[in-house]
């Protein structure tokens, strides 16, 4: 909303820039409170653990479990992509884009 006004354009980028900036320092701080073991294996975390990890880094536990989700959303995809799925994905679009797939249709050809 504020974009729309004259002379504010860049206050909202800036807001939304300092909100990311933000996330990025919490997910850090928390990466950074936990062992090595914790971050290779982080499915392996239990209630003490996730405890001292939050207050080594002066977050939340609602904070630490979203992150968790999100890893585990990002790696679910990744292994998507490995399987060929990137490719998949891209043979699927070629059709909706201009230019790609060889131009018309098998049929017409």
């Amino acid at each position: 909303m504020l974009d729309k006004l004259p002379g504010l354009g860049n206050v909202a980028q800036m807001a939304q820039s300092s909100t990311m900036n933000k996330q990025f320092k919490t997910m850090e701080a928390i990466i950074g409170s936990m062992t090595p073991p914790e971050r290779r294996n982080p499915d392996d975390l239990n209630g003490s653990r996730k405890r001292r990890i939050t207050m080594g880094s002066g977050t939340q536990i609602q904070d630490l479990n979203r992150l968790l989700k999100q890893h585990k959303q990002m790696a679910k995809m990744m292994g998507k992509m490995k399987g060929g799925g990137m490719q998949k994905m891209m043979r699927g679009l070629g059709g909706m884009m201009p230019g790609a797939g060889g131009g018309l249709p098998p049929g017409m050809r």
